[in-house]
């Protein structure tokens, strides 16, 4: 099998990982803030436990690392809006919000990297407009509101890729994630007494065995595998597999979940219209190389 073809199947994999995090949100209990403590803990103290990482963190400088640390705030955000999201609407919900962030990045990015706005960028947004509209109205109106923080949470995967993407040739993709991973565990415990909940309860058996795989099989293993895939791979061919990542969770909800009981009609031609314009985006940018940003943190 050529270099190629293993980076296409690697990297196919890898989404189909991540796809299954907005599957495992949903099944374990835990509310938000917890589950996304303990999937920060579990892979950042992995990560200290690796040489190469402390090799990093000793070469990165103090204003480097603060740097990495503010995104890894963004990062922590994020992840809570989405748990957050999914558990006051459901993973569909959650996933369709999460197809958003190239259009939001469109935005986004140009203001951080200090690039002009691209027009057809612009236009790739403004086609996602009724395709929101439709998921709307086709969700129950208490499941609104986890749209409107799904949608919240595109906003934050848009502003921590684009910084990651100015930052990351600067350091290790290993010691970034695990500064980044590191950082959101200490300002989700920060963040704990603010809430009404148990800060971090201990999970049971069941909600114990689902964050080890979140954590491990989900997060670690498809970033180890997606960093090899990328040296084979364009930017092009990486966004337009990584676009199936929300495909991937709102198929795999209806089987595992049966969440197309509580979804109306126009919902999934809301996302019809989503994932055209997202799949669209890629197509601006053919040509370019694929870059560890990408996959930091997803």
């Amino acid at each position: 099998m050529s270099p190629a073809r293993r980076a296409h199947l690697q990297i196919h994999f890898c989404v189909l990982l991540w796809g299954f995090t907005a599957i495992l949100g949903k099944l374990i209990a835990l509310p938000a803030l917890p589950l996304v403590w303990w999937r920060m803990l579990l892979v950042s103290g992995t990560l200290l436990c690796v040489p190469r990482v402390w090799r990093g963190l000793r070469a990165m400088s103090p204003r480097l690392a603060l740097s990495y640390a503010g995104i890894g705030v963004i990062v922590a955000l994020h992840w809570l809006t989405f748990y957050g999201a999914i558990k006051l609407a459901n993973a569909s919900v959650a996933a369709t919000c999460i197809a958003l962030c190239p259009v939001f990045l469109a935005i986004v990015e140009p203001w951080v990297a200090g690039r002009r706005f691209d027009p057809r960028e612009l236009m790739i947004g403004a086609a996602v407009v009724p395709g929101v509209a439709l998921v709307a109205g086709g969700l129950p109106g208490d499941m609104r509101l986890g749209l409107a923080i799904g949608v919240l949470s595109a906003i934050f995967v848009a502003f921590f890729s684009a910084l990651n993407k100015r930052l990351i040739d600067r350091a290790d993709s290993l010691t970034v994630t695990c500064v980044e991973l590191g950082t959101g565990t200490l300002f989700l415990t920060a963040l704990a007494p603010f809430f009404a909940v148990p800060a971090f309860p201990l999970p049971d058996a069941h909600d114990g065995a689902l964050l080890i795989l979140l954590a491990y099989g989900c997060t670690l293993l498809p970033f180890a595998l997606a960093l090899s895939a990328l040296r084979h791979l364009s930017a092009f061919a990486t966004q337009m597999v990584t676009n199936l990542e929300p495909v991937y969770a709102i198929v795999l909800a209806i089987p595992l979940l049966g969440e197309q009981r509580e979804l109306g009609w126009t919902f999934y031609v809301g996302v019809a219209i989503i994932l055209i314009a997202v799949f669209a985006h890629p197509w601006l940018h053919r040509g370019e190389r694929a870059a560890p940003s990408d996959i930091v943190a997803p």
